[in-house]
């Protein structure tokens, strides 16, 4: 008798835009009564965008995961909590809510970035860069235009628009993941007991607190690991680099919504949570600085006209953000300096990460776009890629979290702070 061999097929740790699709197919055949799937969109290449729901409850809460390209623990998170309530669907019951999954909000972006699937324990962050993509940020579609702007909103962002006008949610999650840092929690208003079980589910699962991370520079830092709005604030939204746009984050306060933004970690920095005062700030700011430019300065040198070359047209996202994140280095440095003093050590090592991933971002994205026309000056930013990457494990203490944790963290979050806002008992981490 001949025997068969049995080849497994291994499941993606992070699902692909096709696999968050079928995975979500599967939990509604798996649970009809509880879930169901419906397209409220299309991206601007006719991908559809898909909300998986789950029960019938008079609350509305949404969740919108794969707002960046290179952020893909979002729909991991999003199936996760979505079997969980499928299968406790009293969780729904006691929140007398409606909770929605935007599954991917950026497939077309996903799609350019997905290629890169982790093999634990033992992952690659070489590896990781290789299938890298973050859009330019007015290709993001978490960013509106502003009323001076002349562009229009992109599909994406308007069907996310639509979809808030249409549940008037009590909460909204945006779930985030970065490559290598510390977790932190952005809050659109303060929400009693969220952010202390925000720091009980970090800490149970071993991820560092970004005690005072660099994004929302013109939010309230409530260290460690938590920024607040101001209650004053417009809808507008500034990067560090400077770019202002309306945020979808900020579109549904006028419906009462808190949005929470939750970002976990791919490789845990735990430097990132020092608490320890600073001796030096000029210094120590001065330091970050000279990284991010010099590194910047070398990448412009290596390329000098080819970051305006042709390139292939499915390529060419690659090119047009590698080519803003070089333009603007200047502004970001700028916007560092006219910061008020950090107090924490683990601020400066928060800098001196996006320092290093800034231009490693560039060296990523160009190298792919390069591929096919240049093979070349690909190869030359491969090694810089691969240079990099080995000076950020020397000097940083890079920590792989589990593909589980960085789950576990949007899912714990995401409950505990519904519970909150629904005025249901028992959260916590």
């Amino acid at each position: 008798m001949t025997s068969v061999r049995r080849t497994s097929v291994r499941t993606p740790l992070y699902p692909a835009v096709g696999e968050l699709e079928r995975r979500a197919r599967t939990l509604v055949r798996a649970a009809p009564g509880v879930l169901r799937l419906r397209s409220v969109g299309e991206s601007r290449a006719g991908r559809p965008l898909w909300l998986l729901s789950a029960g019938r409850g008079d609350r509305q809460i949404l969740t919108v995961a794969g707002a960046h390209a290179n952020e893909p623990v979002g729909g991991a998170s999003a199936l996760r909590l979505a079997a969980l309530l499928a299968r406790r669907p009293a969780e729904l019951e006691r929140l007398d809510c409606t909770w929605h999954f935007l599954l991917c909000l950026d497939p077309d972006g996903a799609h350019l970035a997905q290629g890169w699937d982790p093999e634990e324990p033992e992952p690659s962050l070489e590896e990781c860069h290789r299938a890298f993509y973050r859009p330019a940020f007015a290709r993001q579609p978490e960013s509106l235009p502003t009323p001076a702007e002349k562009r229009a909103p992109l599909p994406e962002s308007a069907a996310l628009v639509r979809l808030l006008d249409e549940l008037r949610p009590v909460a909204q999650f945006t779930l985030h993941g970065i490559e290598f840092g510390g977790a932190f929690l952005m809050l659109t208003r303060e929400m009693p007991g969220a952010a202390h079980a925000f720091r009980q589910t970090a800490a149970r699962l071993r991820i560092p607190l970004d005690v005072h991370p660099v994004d929302g520079p013109d939010w309230y830092l409530a260290p460690p690991g938590v920024l607040l709005l101001p209650g004053d604030r417009s809808e507008d939204e500034r990067d560090p680099s400077g770019f202002v746009a309306e945020s979808t984050w900020l579109y549904p306060r006028r419906y009462g919504t808190l949005t929470a933004l939750v970002e976990a970690p791919a490789w845990a920095v735990p430097a990132v949570s020092d608490a320890r005062p600073v001796a030096d700030p000029g210094r120590e700011a001065a330091r970050v600085a000279e990284v991010l430019l010099d590194r910047t300065g070398e990448l412009t040198a290596v390329l000098g006209e080819r970051l305006s070359a042709d390139v292939p047209e499915d390529l060419a996202p690659l090119r047009d953000a590698a080519r803003e994140l070089i333009a603007v280095a200047p502004s970001i440095v700028a916007s560092w300096a006219a910061e008020e003093p950090s107090r924490f050590q683990g601020h400066f090592a928060t800098l001196g990460i996006s320092a290093r991933r800034i231009p490693l971002r560039v060296a990523a994205m160009m190298g792919r776009a390069l591929a096919r026309t240049d093979p070349g000056t690909a190869e030359i930013l491969a090694d810089l890629v691969r240079e990099w990457v080995q000076e950020l494990e020397k000097s940083y203490d890079l920590r792989w979290v589990p593909v589980s944790a960085q789950t576990g963290l949007h899912v714990r979050t995401m409950v505990n702070t519904a519970r909150l806002v629904c005025g249901a008992d028992g959260a916590g981490g």
